[in-house]
């Protein structure tokens, strides 16, 4: 895999990845984190919230974010320098989420690339978005 330099990216560039989440990937994500909210983790509980029933924390659902940045665009050897994001709808478990990146800005002196970013669910809904910025790889990775 080779990360793409600052030279190689272009405004409308975009990559998008591709996940369904799991029971145990929201149990996984939770022993990693520590937070064990019962909106994740417990039926009973969960069932009493808007939402009726478990759903994944929604920092899981924004890290397929960094997939896409991580492995794609710009790929390896980027630097995450920041996110804002904003969480419009829950995903469930069995949803399959697709976390897609758009370049709208490149600023060539710093280094430095932001991003659209939007989660969206096998319907199309919009389940997070937001906007990244990132420091591609100096040179190929």
């Amino acid at each position: 895999m080779l990360g793409k330099t600052i030279n190689e990216i272009n405004i409308g560039d975009s990559a998008s990845f591709q996940k369904t989440i799991s029971e145990t990937d929201v149990y996984l994500f939770a022993g990693i984190t520590g937070d064990i909210n019962p909106a994740h983790l417990n039926d009973v509980e969960a069932k009493k919230t808007i939402f009726g029933e478990r759903i994944a924390h929604g920092m899981l659902t924004a890290s397929l974010i960094s997939a896409v940045l991580g492995v794609q665009l710009p790929g390896p050897g980027t630097i995450y320098l920041g996110q804002d994001l904003k969480f419009k709808a829950p995903v469930k478990f069995g949803d399959t989420i697709k976390a897609t990146v758009k370049v709208i800005e490149i600023i060539k002196e710093k280094n430095i690339i932001k991003l659209d970013t939007t989660c969206t669910n096998q319907e199309g809904k919009v389940v997070v978005e937001g906007l990244a910025i990132v420091m591609p790889p100096k040179e190929r990775v």
